[in-house]
């Protein structure tokens, strides 16, 4: 069945891990105290699909993806392990926890060193299905669609199963295209497909008519094309600065023709494969590691950052969930925050008061954060507390800060003097830092001087977080409340103060006093006192919040309030939505490490900057864009359940920057063609500021009746953007990229008059 040398083995042939999994085996799948089960778990053929089964004899079984797989964690390091199952029970654990929603699968194998083969095994698998490159991809999910069209498992294709195969990959044909095609490949004449015949199918299937339109470009119409004629495209189509010995190590990396390539030249499959690879993607791969100066002070940066971190769904009753944490920390957030209420039995828990929303326990939560806040990024973490506690839990608190935390845990400014300025994110480097109430100024506490063990600090800005709408008792409705010293003490670069007016902020408050602002508040500073907000973000601190009416947990557009220099632009995580995107989208150079350096005009003093009111200056850069939306390639089905469901594919190409830079432009949709649409669009944007730019593509399921679907996209800096023909990666509502499916475009960018 396997068109391409089983790609559906991952480069895993012979593999003892992967054997292991295919043969499958028992396990004890946990869900409550009461509730633990024996499920046969297997790995299936296409090493994508994993069947729980009931019992290995019995047909009910529940059947996941590992593509919808997030992670697989060794060990009691859910929720769910460590409250249904006991300490002595840890290396036998394990869990596979999952993209989105969906609740962990939490598993106990029979003993040690099976749960290590478990892991190990599924790791193998989905780290190799993560490093496939598009080509591979590619196969993979074809094989897949093929096998799932096989019904009857014999490896052939009759013409029947053709047909479904071409549904399963999105691709609506009559059935006279149908049969011609089958007819062609079926050089047997047997009336089925197999071996050979199967390849021939999928190479007239996966023929790239407009890759081949610019091969025979550069190549003059010959059969191979000369090292140089792929230096000239390399230069002048896609504006790279490279010499001829580039161009002869593209040859030699992805030439599939052993004598082409002896002879330093490329056949037309050879520029498939590069054309499949990650440098012609659109992102530039310079940006995908840490390139930006890490020691500009740490306010000087766009900090990734979530607000009520700990909500898994909506702000009235969902659950609360250290899970919540892990996935915004594996996501490069580097600002979190922690809802703290007193709890029974002397603990403190997190969860959004005045609610119905669950508790967790602030300890746990602790932990969490330091188990998983570095594994993505190593630059450092603000823990956001909105502080409601009684002043013995408060002390509670910062035991557990101090204890889990350890000596990540900054409690002194760095160096031996009283700091004027932020270090930056270099020097902070695996550092938590507190954000909170302070009992004095940060100078009195670097003296040591005595305070008392607790104090009145006032309420009403304490992290600026009140909802608006939410009714509280009148024993909460003081303005003052107790802060311990243990606590106070642990807040350094991060003090919450009171916003009255910029001029109160530069003459009367230090550095590191920063203040939290509603989204209303934030965005009309930021449209009416632009400049003034900016020069205010220059010598510290700001945080922005979601209004308190957004109960359904959605989200504001975080643009406008980066645009005024806004560092902690705070955002739901837990809500797919074009604001996320943007968020990613935004973060996504500088090796996701959720520090993003401010453009130069948002942090030189001198600058006039306003994104309202534009006039001369460095940050104008004007730039015509000239994108062409060529073609798509294996866009997902939307409803899987339905074979006959085919999209209707058009993509939106969106700008989102200063005011005068938003536009919006789109494709025609194409009927029945979710596999290899082509659409030969042309757009020109004109671009003011592209530093502050982002770039979106989005691929929706046209509807004539209601709103289209949403297919996928994908979001990214103009300045990340390369230019020539470039493919573009799409991901899906929740941020997660979906393997096999893409956008082929052409991306031109000249300076504008």
């Amino acid at each position: 069945m396997d068109p391409n040398g089983n790609p559906s083995k991952l480069g895993l042939e012979g593999d003892v891990d992967l054997q292991f999994l295919l043969r499958g085996g028992d396990l004890l799948k946990v869900k409550s105290d009461s509730w633990k089960k024996t499920r046969f778990l297997q790995l299936k053929e296409d090493c994508k699909t994993v069947w729980l089964q009931s019992s290995k004899r019995f047909k009910k079984q529940k059947i996941f993806s590992l593509e919808d797989v997030n992670s697989v964690r060794q060990g009691r390091q859910t929720e769910g392990l460590k409250k249904y199952t006991e300490p002595s029970m840890e290396d036998r654990c394990f869990s596979v926890v999952f993209i989105g929603r969906r609740k962990n699968l939490d598993l106990i194998a029979s003993s040690k060193d099976e749960a290590k083969q478990w892991v190990r095994g599924l790791e193998k698998v989905i780290g190799s299905m993560r490093n496939l490159n598009r080509q591979q991809n590619s196969q993979h999910w074809i094989y897949t669609c093929m096998l799932k069209a096989d019904k009857n498992g014999d490896d052939k294709m009759t013409l029947k199963e053709v047909k479904k195969f071409m549904q399963q990959i999105n691709l609506e044909v009559d059935d006279n295209y149908a049969q011609l095609l089958f007819v062609k490949c079926d050089t047997s004449k047997s009336g089925t497909l197999e071996g050979t015949e199967i390849k021939k199918f999928y190479e007239l299937l996966t023929h790239r008519e407009e890759v081949d339109v610019i091969f025979k470009k550069y190549g003059h119409y010959k059969e191979q094309m000369s090292a140089e004629d792929l230096l000239d495209f390399l230069q002048h189509e896609q504006r790279e600065p490279v010499g001829l010995e580039y161009a002869h190590k593209i040859i030699e990396k992805y030439e599939v023709d052993e004598t082409a390539k002896q002879m330093k030249q490329m056949t037309q499959d050879g520029f498939l494969m590069y054309f499949n690879h990650e440098d012609v993607s659109i992102f530039n791969s310079t940006h995908k590691d840490v390139y930006q100066d890490m020691r500009q002070p740490f306010n000087h940066y766009f900090i990734s950052s979530s607000h009520n971190t700990y909500l898994m769904e909506d702000q009235l009753k969902g659950p609360s969930s250290t899970e919540a944490y892990i996935k915004a920390l594996l996501k490069g957030c580097r600002c979190v925050e922690l809802d703290c209420w007193d709890g029974a039995n002397g603990e403190p828990v997190i969860y959004h008061g005045y609610t119905l929303t669950s508790k967790v326990l602030f300890k746990d939560v602790i932990e969490a954060i330091k188990e998983y806040s570095f594994k993505t990024s190593k630059y450092p973490v603000i823990l956001s507390l909105e502080n409601h506690c009684s002043v013995e839990q408060q002390k509670t608190m910062a035991h557990h800060l101090t204890s889990i935390l350890g000596s990540a845990l900054l409690t002194q400014p760095l160096g031996n003097h009283i700091p004027s300025t932020f270090p930056g994110p270099e020097e902070l480097k695996g550092r938590f830092l507190i954000k909170g109430k302070r009992l004095n100024k940060l100078a009195a506490g670097f003296n040591n001087n005595s305070t008392e063990d607790a104090d009145n600090v006032s309420e009403e800005d304490e992290s600026a977080e009140g909802n608006e709408n939410e009714e509280k008792p009148k024993s909460q409705k003081s303005n003052k409340i107790k802060l311990a010293k243990e606590l106070s003490d642990l807040v350094i670069y991060c003090k919450s103060v009171h916003f009255s007016s910029f001029e109160d902020s530069k003459e009367n408050q230090e550095f590191y006093e920063m203040a939290s602002f509603k989204e209303g508040k934030a965005v009309n500073l930021a449209e009416n006192s632009a400049t003034a907000y900016i020069h205010h973000n220059m010598d510290k601190l700001s945080r922005i919040y979601p209004a308190g009416s957004r109960t359904d947990s959605s989200n504001y557009n975080p643009v406008p309030l980066w645009n005024a220099g806004c560092q902690i632009v705070a955002l739901n995580f837990q809500t797919p939505c074009r604001e996320m995107d943007l968020n990613q989208g935004c973060f996504l150079p500088n090796g996701k490490c959720g520090y993003k350096l401010k453009p130069e005009f948002l942090r030189d003093p001198a600058s006039q900057f306003n994104p309202a009111n534009l006039t001369v200056g460095p940050w104008l850069q004007k730039k015509n864009l000239h994108i062409m939306v060529i073609s798509a390639q294996q866009l997902p089905k939307l409803n899987k359940d339905k074979l006959s469901s085919i999209v209707d594919p058009l993509v939106k190409v969106e700008i989102c920057g200063i005011k005068v830079d938003n536009a919006i432009q789109q494709t025609h949709h194409i009927e029945n063609n979710g596999f290899n649409p082509m659409w030969n669009s042309k757009f020109k944007f004109l671009v003011y500021v592209p530093e502050l730019a982002l770039v979106r593509f989005v691929v929706e399921d046209f509807d004539t009746s209601s709103y289209n679907d949403f297919v996928g996209q994908y979001t990214i800096p103009f300045n990340s953007m390369q230019n020539g023909y470039r493919h573009v990666p799409l991901l899906t509502k929740r941020g997660d990229l979906i393997p096999s499916a893409g956008l082929f475009v052409h991306i031109m960018i000249l300076d504008a008059a």
